[in-house]
């Protein structure tokens, strides 16, 4: 295992999250942190999954299905960040953080490359699996790969939709695939990472670590980073109406819509 590539990928991440941090400050626009994080993560998986010593057929096929994440992701947020206006999430952050939000917001950026880490090694690991390509699950991978890569697709271009609407300054998104989860932009991401294990699966006792990434992807996007700003940004702006989507559509994963008189618990 080639500890020392993996560390020189996270150091280069870590760079690119200082870039990221000077682009916030001089434009006033978090979008880009996120752009460049997926793009920087991508690019780094890529180097992983290059380097490793796995099946080549096994090799490429994880390679271009993170660089259709990354490209896809990195694009989609970048325009919309071109065209739009700060993300709420951050900007209550800095909002919160006062006069040391520069420094903090350096920091924080910083952890997140380190986060990059368990995502680029379940990429690598994914790559090194040497068992003979292609296995079941290596099917089972690229389809979920897939499905995720469309289904949050679809997602970002109905809720992209919804916003060039006049009523979206105070209605909320329940078209397509918005009425059946209040995210469903996330759940796709997350169910993307689910495919790395299954690339890894193998009889090394190591490839089981590749759970992490799909684990790590759950805590941030529905516990930290994710869900938690954005619905209280949404509980500012929307009010009672954003209540009443909370008790009748799930958080994060896709479901049957309840009715308004039952109270969904979170």
């Amino acid at each position: 295992m080639d500890w020392l590539l993996l560390m020189i990928i996270v150091g280069g991440i870590s760079l690119a999250m200082t870039g990221a941090w000077i682009a916030q400050r001089a434009t006033g626009k978090s979008g880009w942190i996120d752009t460049i994080w997926s793009a920087a993560v991508g690019l780094g998986g890529i180097l992983a999954a290059v380097s490793a010593e796995g099946p080549f057929a096994r090799r490429m096929t994880v390679i271009l299905v993170v660089a259709a994440w990354a490209l896809r992701l990195a694009w989609h947020i970048g325009a919309r960040t071109k065209g739009g206006g700060e993300d709420p999430r951050y900007a209550k952050l800095v909002k919160d953080w006062g006069a040391s939000a520069s420094l903090r917001l350096f920091i924080f950026l910083q952890v997140q490359a380190l986060a990059a880490f368990v995502l680029v090694f379940a990429i690598y690991l994914a790559a090194i699996n040497d068992k003979a390509y292609p296995a079941v699950t290596d099917f089972l991978a690229t389809i979920l790969a897939t499905v995720a890569l469309a289904g949050e697709a679809i997602s970002d271009a109905q809720l992209s939709r919804f916003r060039r609407r006049p009523e979206a300054k105070t209605e909320i998104c329940e078209t397509g695939l918005w009425r059946y989860s209040r995210h469903p932009n996330y759940f796709f991401e997350w169910l993307f990472w689910c495919c790395l294990p299954l690339f890894a699966i193998t009889s090394s006792p190591i490839s089981p670590l590749a759970l992490f990434a799909p684990a790590l992807m759950y805590w941030l996007l529905v516990h930290v980073s994710g869900i938690p700003p954005l619905e209280e940004h949404m509980l500012r702006s929307r009010g009672d109406k954003f209540r009443g989507l909370r008790q009748r559509v799930n958080a994060f994963f896709p479901g049957p819509r309840k009715s308004k008189f039952v109270s969904q618990g979170e």
